[in-house]
């Protein structure tokens, strides 16, 4: 799924730049962590609805799939816009912060 994947793209990038080269390097191995994780990307009810428009079943149906494949259960609060934008914002960021690494070994 690729709903408002340029946006986290975007935010991954900004995210660089405001730590810098150097940090981003000492950190390399938890950027995922550090990006995504670490901080809501979303706060308040109203902007997570907003956010999620008329994609919210297919964003929930995508955090089901992952959570399940990866931990063999579902433990996302989906009564809460808040949390699934910010669980969805984990899943996509880590296939962003992949692709730059991939990006990046391949130079």
């Amino acid at each position: 799924m690729d709903y408002k994947k340029e946006e986290l793209k975007e935010h991954f990038t900004d995210f660089l730049i405001d730590r810098g080269s150097e940090w981003v390097a000492d950190n390399m191995d938890d950027l995922h962590h550090h990006a995504f994780n670490e901080d809501y990307y979303i706060i308040g009810t109203g902007k997570a609805i907003e956010w999620l428009g008329s994609k919210t079943f297919e964003v929930i149906e995508h955090i089901k799939d992952y959570e399940n494949d990866n931990f063999g259960e579902v433990t996302t609060d989906f009564s809460s816009p808040e949390k699934i934008v910010n669980m969805y914002a984990y899943i996509i960021g880590e296939e962003v912060v992949n692709e730059w690494k991939d990006k990046r070994e391949a130079i």
